[in-house]
């Protein structure tokens, strides 16, 4: 008898290991220059094998990207104490949620390299949202998130509700996620060389804080980041 539970655990195996090997070219060649053959060669699978998991190579990439993603929103809460969210105020997980930009540019910024490409390659492809509602739809997972904490601050009175959540959200998203990414990518200006461009975050993060949440009821800024102190780094 053939064990189907089995095979389905050595596809799922096979697949991931694509996207390593695919993460691994696209970050030290860049997106445009890999070949799909090439992908296949470095994971050990016959071409037809790698067209089966991924027709194109926008498939492949756009996996790829959901998949370093959700693993780095997976990790960023794993090491947090038991309760520890559920016991922040709506305020204290909204730093939480503009440090975790912070904490994947200090530790993670080939996962904002690899975004970055990956936005330029998509862009140049000019797909339709249609191909890409994959990607499209990774912003879901975070935009519930901070659906969570929009609600609870409303309710504890620590967030400043006289700012729509979609605004809150799309402002928060697209600013912290470009300044990190653009810190990562080197493209800064930066004329005191003894500054920490880390600095230049944490000022962002605590100007959106003081226009998002109500006076005096977000943590004063202290050398301590909740999300790497979780991550454990």
């Amino acid at each position: 008898m053939k064990d189907y539970a089995a095979g389905k655990v050595w596809k799922i195996e096979k697949r991931q290991r694509i996207m390593e090997v695919a993460y691994r070219l696209f970050c030290d060649r860049g997106i445009v220059p890999v070949t799909m053959p090439e992908v296949a060669k470095e994971s050990d699978v016959a071409r037809a094998t790698l067209f089966r998991y991924f027709p194109t190579k926008v498939d492949l990439v756009v996996a790829v990207n959901i998949w370093k993603w959700e693993e780095y929103i997976e990790l960023s809460e794993s090491f947090v104490p038991d309760g520890a969210l559920e016991r922040m105020t709506g305020a204290e997980y909204m730093r939480f949620y503009h440090d975790a930009f912070i904490t994947i540019y200090r530790k993670y910024p080939d996962i904002l390299r690899f975004n970055y490409d990956l936005n330029s390659y998509l862009w140049r492809e000019q797909l339709s949202t249609g191909l890409i509602s994959p990607y499209l739809s990774m912003f879901g997972v975070l935009k519930d998130k901070f659906h969570d904490l929009y609600e609870r601050g409303i309710r504890d009175g620590t967030i400043n509700g006289t700012v729509t959540e979609e605004t809150m959200f799309s402002v928060t998203f697209h600013i912290m996620l470009a300044a990190v990414t653009r810190y990562a990518m080197g493209l800064i200006y930066a004329p005191e060389k003894e500054r920490e461009p880390e600095s230049d975050l944490v000022m962002l993060r605590n100007a959106m804080l003081r226009e998002f949440t109500c006076r005096g009821t977000w943590p004063d800024d202290t050398p301590e980041n909740p999300t790497e102190n979780a991550l454990g780094k």
